[in-house]
């Protein structure tokens, strides 16, 4: 049970030993509030950011057949990327390998609008047959476009 304060609790007891008594005049018309507008007739927020095709081109562009340009690993590659590349010197963190592949494929992009980033596996081609795969992530408010992230497969 909650208590009230004794004026509020006097003041309910009062008004509800009030008989109820039906209005015999009608009450004022009060007038409906005019209908809201249809959800297509407001304007939808343009998405911001790149889409799964831009960045699907982007990366296509960037890895190419070999591995990414000195100037995209320069200007297309994240603060944390460049350094995380000059601590390890050992390999290339783009690539997550210590030679040039023979060819390097794209696949899919996946777009996660409230992560803010799109993704894709990068395959790796090598010599016999062998093929490596890794994650490549892009921020979607990136400017110019670059690549975040690099996850190695193992």
């Amino acid at each position: 049970m909650m208590l009230k304060p004794h004026r509020l609790g006097a003041l309910l007891l009062a008004l509800s030993a009030l008989p109820v008594v039906p209005s015999a005049v009608a009450a004022p018309a009060v007038p409906a509030p005019a209908p809201a507008a249809p959800a297509a007739a407001v304007p939808a927020a343009v998405p911001e950011g790149h889409t799964a095709d831009q960045i699907g081109r982007f990366l296509v562009r960037f890895y190419g057949d070999h591995g990414p340009s000195d100037h995209d690993r320069r200007h297309h590659v994240s603060q944390v990327l460049q350094e995380r590349q000059q601590v390890n010197t050992e390999s290339d963190v783009l690539l997550c390998a210590q030679n040039e592949p023979q060819d390097i494929g794209i696949g899919p992009v996946t777009v996660a609008q409230a992560a803010g980033v799109g993704w894709a596996t990068v395959t790796t081609h090598w010599g016999s047959d062998k093929t490596d795969t890794f994650t490549a992530y892009v921020r979607l408010d990136s400017r110019p476009i670059r690549i975040d992230d690099v996850i190695c497969a193992g």
